[in-house]
This record gives C-alpha cells, sequence and structure tokens, in this order.
C-alpha cells in the first residue's frame, strides 16, 4: 500500500502537482514549468519535488488539456466522417441560429471536417431504429480504402437514429477495423447516445480529431510511470468532474477535454462542505486562461451540453467559463487603444521578466513592477525575475501612451481585471444569478493577485484564497469520485408517459453501470446512483436536467414537474406551471468512491511582520506588509502581500486578512463580515 495520493494538473504555463502523505496526515504541493515539446518531462520534474518514490504512491490523478490544445491549435488529426446517405452535408450546414447578433461579418465556426472529407454511406434506420434499409457494405469498404490510402488518421462514424439502435454503426466499425487495423474509429452513439444529428455528429468529430494525441500521451505517461515503479492505476479527470481509469480515458478521449479546469470546480465543492459556504464562485487565473465556475448549494454547475469554439459537445461536463486572460497575457496598442490578451505569452517564451525571449509586456509584468510579486521568491524560490527588463517593457508601451510606467502597469491590470468581471457577471448576472451572494474562491497561480480587485468590481465582500493556490485545482482532483455517465432517449408527455418503462430504462441504464464500475474496480457497496431526466415544455426546443427519483413512485409526475418549474424559475426568471412538459432523455449516474485525504488543520505561525517594501495601489506607492503565508497569524490590514510556493495573495487598501483553521485565508472588505 502507498502512502501518497497523488494529482497532477498541467496547465499552459505550469505543471502543479499535490500529495497527501496518508501516514502523516499532511499536503505538500510542487510547481514546474510545463514542457510543450514533451509534457511529461514537466510532470515528473513537479513529481519529484513531493514524493521521493513512484513506488510509494497508492493513488494516482491526473488532469490533462492535451485533447483541448489540440483542438485550440488545430493539431489534432485529419478525420474522415461517415454519415447516412441523403443527410452528408449535416456536419456542414450546421445551426442556423447566429450567435452574435450585432457583429456584421459574423461567420459560422469552421468544421473541423471538410465536406470532401465527408462520405455518405447507404442504410438507414427509422424515427424508432428499426432497419429500412441495410447498411451498404461495399460503400464502407471503399471508405475504408480511402482512409488508407489518404493517410486518415482517425474515422468518425455518425449515422440516423444511432442513438436509438447502434447495430449499423457496429457493423460499420467491424468492417474499418478489417481495412484499417488499429486506426482510431469513433461511433457516435458510444460518445454521444441522444438525439440532434448534428450536435451528435460534433461530437463524434471531436472524440476523433482529439483522440490520437490523448491516447499518445496517456500511454508515454503510463509506460514511464511503469518503468518507474507505479502500482497504483492511473486515473484520469473527466469534464464531468469525475474521474476514470486511464484504459477508459483511452477509449473515451472526448470526455478529458476539460479535465484540468475541471477539477478546480471538484475542489470548489469540497471546500463549500468544508467551510459550509453553499454558494462560490470560482476563479482559477492561470498564466494563459481565466476559468471562472460556480458552487450554488453546494454543488457544481452540471450541464448535459457545451460548445467550444461554436462547436458543440453532447456530454455531461462542468459549467465553466473561459476568457483568455492570465498572467501571461500580451498589452498590445490597438487602435489607439490598450489591449490585454486574448494572445498570451504561454510557458515558452513567458513573460518578459523569466528571462526567455518575451518582449511584450504582460500581466505577471505588471505586477512585479507594481511590487504585488517579489521577483526572488517567486513559484518558491526556483525563478527569480528581472525587474528591470519588465519595466523596459512596460516603458517601451507606456510611450505610446503619453503615460507613466506606472500609470500604464495599473492601466494593464486595470483592462484585464474589468475583462475578468464580464466573464463572472456571463455565469452570473447573465443567468439571473445575484454575485453578492457569493463568496469569491480565488485560485490558479494569478487568482489570488487579482481577486479582491475583481470583488470590489462586482461589490462582493468575501474572497478566499484555499491552501497551495496555484495547485488547487490538482487538490480538487483528491476531492472527486470515478464516475460513469449513462444516458437513453426517452421523448413522452410526461402527463402521459410510460412510468414502467422509464423505470426498466433507468434500471437498464444502472446495471450498465454497475458493470463499468465493477470493471474500474469500485465495489458495489462503493457506487451510489444518481438519475434524472431532461425537461422541457412542450414546443420548446432546450431541456432542463432535473433529478429524479423513482418512477413507480406515487406522485412522481407531479413532484418532478414541480422540480422542473422551479428551475425554469430559477434559471430564466419564469416558470409556467399550467403547460404540459415533456421528458426527452432519462440519464443515469454512477459514483463510485475511491477515498479522501482528510482536511489538515494549519496551526498559525509566528505573528511578527518585519518584512516591507513598496508597493503601487491606486497610483500611488505605499508602504506594504509582506509575509509569508506560513508565518500568518494575527489579522492584516492592506495593504498587505502574502508570499507562497505557489501564488502570491494581494491585500488591497480597505481589506482585511485572517486566517481560517483549514489553512484558508480570508479576504474582506470594510464592513463585511467573513
Amino acid at each position: 500500500m502507498g502512502r501518497y495520493r497523488v494529482s497532477m494538473d498541467i496547465g499552459g504555463t505550469f505543471t502543479d502537482v499535490v500529495a497527501y502523505r496518508e501516514d502523516a496526515g499532511t499536503y505538500a504541493a510542487g510547481k514546474s514549468s510545463t514542457t510543450p515539446h514533451d509534457l511529461t518531462e514537466g510532470v515528473f520534474a513537479a513529481l519529484a519535488q513531493v514524493v521521493e518514490d513512484v513506488p510509494e504512491i497508492g493513488f494516482f490523478v491526473h488532469g490533462t488539456t492535451v485533447g483541448l490544445n489540440a483542438f485550440l491549435q488545430r493539431r489534432g488529426e485529419r478525420v474522415l466522417l461517415l454519415a447516412t446517405k441523403g443527410v452528408g452535408d449535416t456536419y456542414q450546414i450546421a445551426r442556423g441560429n447566429r450567435t452574435k447578433l450585432y457583429e456584421l461579418h459574423y461567420r459560422k465556426p469552421a468544421p473541423l471536417v471538410p465536406r470532401r472529407d465527408t462520405i455518405e454511406i447507404g442504410g438507414r434506420l427509422d424515427w424508432a431504429g428499426e432497419e429500412l434499409t441495410p447498411l451498404d457494405v461495399e460503400a464502407v469498404r471503399e471508405a475504408a480504402r480511402r482512409a488508407n490510402s489518404e493517410a486518415f488518421g482517425a474515422v468518425a462514424v455518425c449515422f440516423l437514429f444511432s442513438y436509438l439502435n447502434p447495430a449499423h454503426e457496429l457493423h460499420a466499425e467491424e468492417l474499418l477495423r478489417e481495412e484499417l487495423g488499429d486506426l482510431p474509429i469513433s461511433l457516435s452513439h458510444r460518445v454521444a447516445a441522444e438525439w440532434r444529428e448534428y450536435e451528435r455528429t460534433s461530437t463524434a468529430v471531436l472524440d476523433a480529431y482529439t483522440g490520437p494525441a490523448v491516447r499518445g500521451y496517456l500511454e508515454r505517461l503510463e509506460h514511464q510511470l511503469d518503468e518507474r515503479g507505479l502500482n497504483a492505476p492511473l486515473h484520469v479527470m473527466q469534464s464531468s468532474g469525475g474521474v476514470v481509469t486511464v484504459r477508459s480515458a483511452r477509449e473515451r478521449p472526448v470526455q478529458t477535454l476539460l479535465s484540468g479546469p475541471v477539477g478546480g470546480s471538484m475542489g470548489l465543492a469540497a471546500l463549500a462542505r468544508l467551510l459550509d459556504r453553499p454558494n462560490l464562485i470560482g476563479i482559477d487565473m492561470g498564466g494563459t486562461s481565466f476559468d471562472v465556475s460556480l458552487v450554488i448549494n453546494g454543488r457544481p454547475e452540471i450541464t448535459t451540453e457545451t460548445s467550444l469554439e461554436g462547436l458543440p459537445l453532447l456530454m455531461p461536463i462542468v459549467n465553466i467559463h473561459t476568457v483568455g486572460a492570465g498572467g501571461g497575457s500580451l498589452a498590445y496598442e490597438e487602435g489607439g487603444g490598450l489591449r490585454v490578451g486574448p494572445q498570451s505569452a504561454g510557458a515558452d517564451p513567458g513573460p518578459v521578466c523569466y528571462g526567455r525571449g518575451g518582449t511584450q509586456p504582460t500581466v505577471t509584468d505588471a505586477n512585479l513592477v507594481l511590487g504585488r510579486i517579489d521577483s526572488e521568491s517567486f513559484a518558491g524560490g526556483r525563478m527569480s525575475l528581472d525587474t528591470a527588463a519588465a519595466a523596459s517593457a512596460i516603458a517601451g508601451l507606456a510611450r505610446m501612451f503619453s503615460l507613466e510606467p506606472l500609470e500604464l502597469a495599473e492601466g494593464i491590470l486595470d483592462v484585464i481585471n474589468a475583462k475578468m468581471a464580464q466573464a463572472i457577471r456571463t455565469l452570473t448576472v447573465a443567468q439571473g444569478i445575484e454575485p453578492r451572494d457569493f463568496a469569491i474562491v480565488a485560485f490558479g497561480g494569478a487568482g489570488p493577485m487579482h481577486a479582491a480587485f475583481l470583488a470590489e468590481e462586482l461589490e462582493i465582500g468575501v474572497v478566499i484564497v484555499p491552501r497551495f493556490p496555484g495547485a488547487f485545482s490538482a487538490w480538487g482532483m483528491l476531492e472527486t469520485d470515478l464516475r460513469r455517465d449513462f444516458s437513453r432517449s426517452f421523448y413522452a408527455k410526461a402527463a402521459a408517459a410510460d412510468l414502467t418503462s422509464l423505470a426498466e430504462i433507468f434500471s437498464s441504464l444502472e446495471a450498465d453501470g454497475r458493470v463499468a464500475l465493477a470493471a474500474e474496480g469500485v465495489a458495489a457497496e462503493a457506487t451510489r446512483i444518481e438519475r434524472s431526466l431532461d425537461m422541457r415544455y412542450v414546443a420548446q426546443e432546450y431541456t432542463l436536467t432535473i433529478q429524479a427519483g423513482d418512477p413507480r413512485a406515487d406522485g412522481f409526475v407531479e413532484q418532478i414537474a414541480q422540480r422542473f418549474h422551479e428551475a425554469h424559475d430559477a434559471r430564466y426568471g419564469h416558470s409556467n406551471p399550467g403547460a404540459p412538459v415533456e421528458f426527452v432523455t432519462a440519464r443515469t449516474t454512477l459514483l463510485g468512491e475511491l477515498g479522501r485525504a482528510a482536511p489538515e488543520q494549519v496551526e498559525p505561525g509566528e505573528s511578527e511582520y518585519g518584512r516591507r517594501r513598496e508597493a503601487v495601489f491606486g497610483r500611488q506607492s505605499r508602504d506594504t506588509v509582506v509575509v509569508s503565508r506560513g508565518d500568518l497569524a494575527e489579522a492584516l490590514s492592506g495593504p498587505a502581500i502574502v508570499d507562497e510556493q505557489t501564488a502570491t495573495t494581494v491585500v488591497p487598501p480597505g481589506w482585511t486578512l485572517r486566517l481560517g483553521a483549514l489553512g484558508t485565508l480570508h479576504l474582506t472588505s470594510s464592513g463585511e463580515d467573513s
């Protein structure tokens, strides 16, 4: 049995690791620069900081953005798409709705598969899944020969009504395997067994497009861990907020697209439980991006569909809103105005102050010039920052605006803070949620530096900074369960639904789930089950997912309809209890407990804070207290700066900081109760 429970998160700039030593009940965090040329280098550099010997690891979970990066950078495989004859244009036509009403030059997102790489295959099922025309075997073989001759990297198969009857897709897979061997094949009914042809096709294509990169990386990582003596199974974070074994992750790589950011959302839910604060806004600011997520009434927001750069995905996914705003976001002049992001210096070359060849000023450079970052203690002292180079870059841009360098530096932060505050409003105000009813939880390497300023703009009075904020997403992965999701279409008006059939569907999905969890090594007694139904008002298009009980119980329809009306009112600000509702999709989620690390009580440190330095706030240089997080004891009034290995927390004037029992930092504005 290993001594350590380990989690790891690879970000665009840094790779973070958290290790819990079970025999001592203590946590440790490590950080290394992400190594884009070979991500495993950064993984093992970070791991070596917290674990002496790999064989001592008893539990290992990993979040990766390999698939997401392949998609965002358009470095995925060339995909051949097989579609039902007569509807081969579905993926190209997409949806007719215009998502940006006032953009004069709006264009629909470019599909990942051009029309010339879509092949129509004969064979047809009807609306009930019954075969009308047999599958055209020769057409499938001809498609396989083309995939082979033109060196396609993957094949996606999406036939009409395959979510009801997968027979044609399975037969096509057999034929493709005979011709193509181990070439990756994505079947739409496996990645998204749901209605909506375009969305299901898009999901299958994304799985095929990113899958080879994810599988290749996971195979390399697993092989190197095996060579180092890892005896525990490797788990991978899913976009749904649960984990699976690496074998399942390779089978469904699309499920890992947002596995890195989702770790922070799971940590947010765990923190809500530990601190008894049911409503939290999580902000994760790293080197490249800014992610916002919510915990409402103690539960993370999980949706059944999302979109990436306008391309839809059908799968359970934690609702995270991401914008290009991070410590590495570039500041530049455009059209006579100051712009910050979304372009980023990333890990290589990084901000100017890293000394790796960067020349454009970034958010990190601005924080350094303003005195909010210590050039010697950054990243636990493993990096020494070049303040003079950052100041020179800031000054060069300032001259373009006829500003003093410090004015421009604060201007850079004002612009990026406004951009991040708007991202928070997108998940709160835009959905009828009052942000003032929440506390902000700030994590990521740069989140605690900006959190208080965001809170001021949103009139939020409390900011919480967890332990190891730069590695909080990794910590959150230790707080989750193994999760498998199953769904099946069940289209019926609620008042006339065959509840016996619905109960049988739930039972069948549950049986499939128990088999899947058993294959993942989860004992039956460690399994819990959640049922839900996608519902909508009759004649509406989109649905809400509502928790469901036993359909055979008395009053089932009335109770779930009432929950739907309440959810609709909370989400959209109105409901119509007199209108008929209908069921669309039945869902079953199975969660397997993998154990959790116990929270560590943190003792206060020394109360004498002797270090001070000048830092700029409100265009004025102020004498500022500087303290290491481990030395915190009594409350501090701003301006103050808290240094630690994975982040820097800035306490502006007008804010007070105190240390919580679990080592959390609680920042409160004047007049607010923490």
